[in-house]
């Protein structure tokens, strides 16, 4: 499932042609998704221009001028892809012996974005062709750009939210806090970190105590700040609740693995792709994600990166350096 850094790099990827622009037309092709769309869900959108589109953990919020807010989420192998409407769009399809034809992007605001800046480096095709009957959802924006969105599996999900009503809403009001925010330090991990008696593994990867991080950027920002995945999660904190060294050096890793992995366009293992269809790169960077047996990357370190599971989900680490 997309984490943080993935969702992130799709919005940034989106508000180029959907920021400023009006709803023209919602082509809906599926009543359902993880959960049936509103009835009136195409109504309440044409017509509407959008103010801004935010984030919220693994949610993209699209905010509209009808004070509405269309809260989405990708699921397991959702993907949003930008096209011009002045361009055909060609199928991708699987070739041998060359690479598969690129279908255009949009080319509007993202002319402005130098090539080799902004989320997602590098020249990567994404492996998996893609099919117009997994398209579910079509936004024709005034800006003519279509975003169409595509789930083969169909666990994504889309609703709207009154603005007003967004504070109560169930899948955002039990969510912890964004861990790039300026609000998120060693004494808001350590507050919500007390007296927990988990790994850190499971803490960290609680919604509720972190948003947005998942099995990959777990693993990876522990291997960041040198701390075992099995170590106590209320040991990085005083029993009073005041962070010690290893709290402080856990929120280190948490936002230069974040921050880097949304540099490099996201982590692309199965379904994630940026909005132009390219592959983001940060799989090519893990120290020890999937990296079973292979040499710790730590300088100095000799150790040997493991593969454990822990509630269900494999974890990977260097038991040497990792304490």
């Amino acid at each position: 499932m997309p984490e943080l850094p993935e969702v992130e790099t799709v919005r940034r990827g989106l508000a180029p042609a959907m920021e400023g622009a009006r709803f023209d037309k919602v082509d809906v092709r599926r009543a359902d998704l993880r959960w049936p769309l509103a009835k009136d869900f195409r109504q309440r959108l044409e017509g509407s221009t959008v103010a801004g589109i935010g984030r919220r953990a693994k949610y993209l919020l699209v905010d509209l001028s009808s004070g509405d807010v269309l809260l989405m989420h990708l699921g397991m192998s959702g993907s949003f892809h930008v096209f011009d409407s002045r361009q055909p769009r060609p199928e991708v399809r699987a070739t041998r012996g060359r690479e598969p034809r690129r279908t255009p992007p949009f080319e509007g605001d993202l002319r402005s974005l130098p090539r080799g800046e902004g989320p997602g480096l590098g020249n990567y095709y994404h492996e998996r062709a893609q099919h117009a009957a997994h398209d579910h959802v079509v936004f024709h924006m005034s800006s003519g750009a279509i975003v169409s969105f595509n789930d083969p599996r169909r666990f994504g999900s889309m609703k709207i939210v009154p603005r007003r009503d967004l504070d109560a809403e169930p899948l955002l009001n039990r969510l912890g806090p964004e861990p790039l925010g300026n609000a998120f330090d060693a004494a808001m991990l350590a507050r919500a970190c007390k007296g927990k008696k988990t790994s850190l593994k499971a803490a960290l990867s609680d919604q509720r105590v972190v948003a947005g991080l998942g099995n990959i950027y777990v693993c990876e920002a522990l291997h960041r700040a040198r701390l075992s995945p099995k170590r106590k999660t209320s040991t990085i904190a005083a029993k009073n609740g005041v962070p010690n060294e290893r709290a402080e050096r856990l929120v280190e890793g948490i936002k230069a693995v974040l921050t880097d992995a949304i540099e490099a366009g996201g982590s692309s293992l199965r379904d994630h792709k940026r909005t132009d269809g390219e592959l983001g790169l940060f799989q090519h960077h893990f120290r020890v994600y999937d990296r079973e047996g292979e040499k710790c990357p730590t300088r100095g370190c000799r150790g040997t990166v493991k593969r454990i599971v822990q509630n269900g989900r494999s974890t990977f680490y260097c038991p040497s350096c990792q304490k």
